[in-house]
């Protein structure tokens, strides 16, 4: 049985695997792209250097390169460098990555147009915090490394201005957001189950619903095992006997597992099993192993207040960016190729970042 994910954005713009994508859509075979839900419109009217424009705001080749060296350094460093001569679904790592980072620049640059809607800007002391980073991060580059990205300090005091004051826009966007989350809501269980099917799957991948007569035979094998359950045989015997899902646990909160299977699930207290539940999978036997987790009860209000918190930002952000035009220099893009150097390792850009601006507790 497959779990209904529902799909989170992360909230906070802390590591450049974390950074929220805007959905950018690469549209190879026609004359227009898009940044998030602003249509980009070719044009000439590029400065030396220059990947893209939102509104009054660029981004330089310099600013995306240092994003793009610290991904590439980032993603190696767990993988290897062998990952990049792979095929990822007929797109190449190289080349998601770097339209990942279009996309992770292209909303930095937006947040800083909006913040200066909202009459957003850096403290005082925010902005030495910024020269701080930048001044270590920049001491921190070789000499390849500052050839290879063509950066100097103000390039990267400018990156880490930006990246502060789109997290202040995203924090004031949230502030009001109610952080107060119930145990119920939040609430993770385990349990046990076994599935009868009431579908089977064709030579093409295709699921193919069973016949009336099929669908009573598996209720009948449903019907059965519940009774072999509630007459006290041991669950897991009867797993192995009649379960025809690939897993049988499963750990989960609200809003995850189909809705029939939830509700019964969420009733049932710690060993309790449930009548026959009937999902598009078929029909469902269910026992509770746990009802209630704190540790991950509480690491599910975390994550539900990012997801209100995410929600919040999205109505006022893309509402904004809507009506904005951007220009995007794919001339210049489609010539930048990921140098694998022994020598070019920096990847310490966000851990900087974080170092100055750590998010208060």
């Amino acid at each position: 049985m497959r779990r209904r994910i529902k799909w989170r954005k992360p909230v906070m713009i802390i590591s450049i695997l974390l950074l929220v994508m805007i959905g950018v859509i690469w549209v190879f075979i026609s004359g227009d792209k898009k940044i998030g839900d602003t249509k980009i419109v070719f044009t000439t009217g590029f400065a030396e250097n220059e990947v893209f424009k939102i509104g009054s705001s660029s981004c330089t080749l310099p600013e995306a390169m240092v994003y793009m060296t610290t991904a590439k350094n980032q993603y190696e460093s767990v993988y290897g460098v062998e990952m990049w001569s792979h095929d990822f679904g007929g797109i190449t790592l190289e080349k998601y990555l770097k339209n990942m980072i279009i996309s992770q620049l292209s909303q930095i640059k937006s947040m800083n147009l909006l913040a200066k809607e909202m009459d957003i800007t850096l403290s005082e002391d925010e902005v030495q915090l910024t020269q701080k980073a930048a001044k270590e991060y920049y001491e921190s580059l070789n000499t390849a490394e500052i050839t290879y990205m063509n950066v100097n300090e103000a390039v990267i005091k400018q990156l880490y201005t930006e990246y502060a004051l789109a997290n202040k826009v995203y924090e004031q966007i949230t502030k009001d957001v109610n952080p107060e989350i119930s145990d119920d809501e939040a609430r993770s269980i385990t349990v046990k189950h076994i599935l009868i099917k009431t579908y089977k799957v064709d030579e093409k991948g295709n699921k193919v619903p069973f016949s009336e007569e099929q669908k009573n035979q598996a209720y009948a094998k449903a019907q059965e095992a519940l009774g072999r359950a509630k007459a006290g045989e041991d669950f897991d015997s009867l797993i192995k006997i009649y379960n025809e899902d690939s897993k049988t646990t499963y750990e989960f909160g609200k809003g995850v597992m189909p809705d029939a299977y939830e509700e019964a699930a969420f009733n049932l207290d710690k060993d309790e099993i449930s009548d026959i539940v009937e999902t598009e999978y078929g029909y469902h036997i269910i026992k509770c192993i746990s009802n209630f987790d704190r540790d991950k009860t509480d690491a599910n209000k975390i994550t539900i207040l990012e997801q209100r918190k995410s929600e919040a930002f999205d109505e006022v952000y893309y509402s904004f960016i809507g009506q904005v035009s951007s220009d995007f220099n794919d001339k210049l893009w489609d010539k930048v190729t990921l140098k694998v150097d022994e020598s070019i390792t920096t990847m310490n850009f966000f851990d900087i970042y974080n170092k100055y601006f750590a998010p208060k507790s």
